[in-house]
């Protein structure tokens, strides 16, 4: 019978893949400070970017090493992009980057897409599919009375849409309510499995076999990628 990976490879493993997540937050935290300013309290998107960190356990002076050389005279020249295109089955897929080489990133990208059988589209080829939405998460099992204080508390702070099933409890926001609904809830003193601000698709595309695959293969080959934020599609995949 053979052996799996070493302890030292899959610790290896799980340094790079924790490297490019801190990576990828401190883009994401620098942005935000440059363009929205250093104060978490007035600016939002830093906010949530602060907070995704912490989730993380990124290092309190790691962020603030950030905020600071994003709000000074050193501030780089990344931008933001989105690309757009299209997965096997019809899918549609939107990929956000952050990068100072859009020439490089645009090939990286669209090789991805080739490779899998997808297509690099035009900008507003598949965006006019996806909102920008707020999703917060909760596990509730079948407590009915916890479900219900979700529900009033998220709503009365503003929220668009409260779905429980299956055990749990997901709370759909505006951008701009996101911050002041999960405050709401986390004054219920209920952990919160995921709060995250990002694209949600209006439908989805339920792909199977091959295409699913492929699909799969897609995503998870823009997602590694190291000029790529965020990655949202439309498909339904097989659980």
């Amino acid at each position: 019978m053979g052996r799996g990976p070493s302890i030292a490879a899959r610790k290896g493993a799980s340094d790079a893949q924790r490297g490019r997540l801190f990576t990828k937050l401190i883009r994401e935290i620098s942005m935000a400070a440059r363009t929205g300013g250093a104060e978490p309290d007035t600016n939002g998107r830093l906010s949530l970017a602060i907070s995704k960190a912490l989730q993380a356990n990124m290092p309190k002076d790691t962020i603030e090493r950030a905020v600071k050389r994003a709000a000074g005279e050193g501030a780089d020249a990344t931008q933001e992009i989105r690309y757009e295109g299209y997965a096997p089955g019809g899918v549609a897929v939107m990929v956000d980057c952050m990068t100072d080489n859009p020439t490089r990133t645009v090939a990286e990208v669209r090789h991805a897409f080739s490779k899998q059988g997808g297509s690099l589209g035009t900008t507003g080829s598949v965006s006019y599919l996806f909102s920008e939405q707020g999703q917060i998460v909760l596990e509730t099992g079948d407590d009915a009375a916890l479900e219900e204080r979700l529900l009033e508390a998220a709503l009365d702070a503003g929220a668009d849409d409260v779905i429980s099933e299956d055990g749990y409890t997901e709370v759909v926001t505006t951008p701009t309510q996101f911050t002041a609904v999960q405050a709401a809830l986390e004054a219920i003193g209920h952990p919160i499995l995921e709060a995250s601000v990002g694209q949600r698709p209006a439908t989805t595309i339920a792909v199977t076999g091959d295409d699913a695959e492929a699909v799969a293969k897609l995503l998870e080959r823009l997602e590694a990628l190291d000029d790529v934020q965020e990655v949202y599609s439309n498909a339904e995949l097989p659980v």
